[in-house]
């Protein structure tokens, strides 16, 4: 089966939630045969001698993604009536490189990866031909926004950004109905997200969670873990991760630490927003920015924290955590969509005075802590080692007639 697959960003250097997920899916369609053209919009030019796109897809063609500034992105807010998001990664360019690739070539299956790309729906649709397309929901926007709104506007400082979001959401909504009933098929990324997509109408909605390669994770023979180390990871530029540490930083924090003063915390993840610059005098906290592997410092936790009070989908911070071994304390919304034995994996508390107390817990039962780690690194490699999850994704083609 020949499949084009278009990607908000370059699957590879896998620095995001996205590319994650995509690096997974180019590997497992090519191990299963398929043949790829990959699409994707990117900040740099790739080196084709040293990126394993080159080798994996039939070909790649990428385009400088577009600059939209904050100034620029609010305007069209404002004066277009449309989500932010629909225009954010609009590029002519782009466009017009799409066109060629379909004039050019006939394809089985063309696949989209986030809502960002729906701009480019009425140019796939006029140059299909007879491939079938789908679109690869990387969350529920619209609810998300809903979610980031009602969380936002309980504090006074946010209520500019909370209605931001609730205007988001209404426009999303529209924006998201409108793809969800100009394709062949959504797929969704947990159980949750598929519920409000399907609310949409139109095209059947599938899951296929978010997956990782569970062995990549693995922690080294003889791995020694630091001494009383909390670690957090993510694009720290994202607002569901920065109002999780801020919540933890002032709500739970001061709890552990009332109970183990030499408790650390490290926050892992690029383009850290200017409202962490405030943490930077706390000696016992380190945020790195961006770092060439995330791995290092799985391995290095005591405890792995997800104080997430927004967002949608399986969140693959977790998946990497459990599948490095770490024990993890998370909310019921970081632990959303997760299958019911990882969640039974992990410790699950909502309120600032329960995480604090699963955390202190944790830190004083080594066994316990050691005993939770290895379960959920069996648990993750059970149920979202891609090995297990492209067969469902290969269903999904399969209910369309292709295979």
């Amino acid at each position: 089966m020949k499949i084009l697959l278009l990607t908000p960003d370059l699957p590879y250097p896998s620095e995001s939630g996205a590319a994650i997920r995509n690096i997974g899916i180019i590997r497992g369609l090519v191990d299963a045969g398929h043949l790829l053209t990959l699409a994707s919009l990117a900040e740099r030019p790739p080196d084709p001698d040293v990126n394993p796109l080159f080798q994996l897809c039939e070909s790649v063609h990428t385009v400088i993604a577009p600059g939209h500034g904050k100034l620029k992105r609010l305007a069209g807010l404002l004066l277009s009536g449309r989500a932010d998001i629909e225009f954010r990664l609009a590029s002519a360019e782009f466009e017009s490189a799409l066109r060629g690739i379909l004039q050019d070539e006939s394809f089985d299956l063309i696949q989209f990866s986030g809502i960002e790309l729906g701009c480019y729906l009425p140019a796939i649709r006029e140059g299909k031909k007879n491939a079938k397309v789908i679109y690869d929901a990387l969350n529920a926007e619209a609810e998300l926004q809903r979610v980031v709104a009602q969380v936002d506007r309980a504090e006074v400082r946010r209520l500019p950004a909370a209605i931001y979001s609730a205007m988001q959401s209404r426009r999303l909504a529209r924006f998201e109905r409108a793809i969800c009933r100009d394709v062949d098929a959504t797929i969704a990324v947990s159980e949750e997200d598929r519920a409000y997509l399907a609310h949409h109408g139109g095209a059947p909605v599938t899951v296929m969670p978010n997956g990782i390669r569970a062995s990549d994770y693995a922690p080294p023979p003889g791995n020694i873990r630091e001494r009383r180390l909390l670690v957090f990871s993510g694009k720290m530029d994202y607002r569901p991760n920065v109002d999780a540490i801020e919540w933890f930083y002032r709500a739970v924090f001061p709890q552990a630490r009332r109970d183990f003063p030499d408790c650390k915390l490290i926050i892992v993840g690029r383009n850290p927003h200017r409202r962490l610059g405030i943490l930077g005098s706390d000696e016992d906290l380190r945020v790195t920015g961006w770092v060439e592997s995330v791995e290092r410092y799985l391995h290095s936790a005591t405890i792995y924290i997800a104080p997430l009070r927004m967002g949608s989908g399986t969140r693959l911070k977790i998946l990497q955590a459990m599948a490095a071994g770490c024990a993890v304390v998370s909310t019921s919304m970081g632990a959303a969509g997760l299958h019911d034995d990882v969640r039974g994996a992990l410790i699950i508390a909502d309120e600032a005075e329960a995480f604090a107390r699963a955390i202190t817990n944790l830190l004083k039962d080594d066994d316990g802590r050691r005993e939770l780690g290895a379960r959920a690194q069996k648990q993750v490699a059970t149920h979202y080692d891609w090995s297990a999850l492209i067969p469902r994704l290969l269903s999904a083609y399969a209910e369309l007639g292709l295979g």
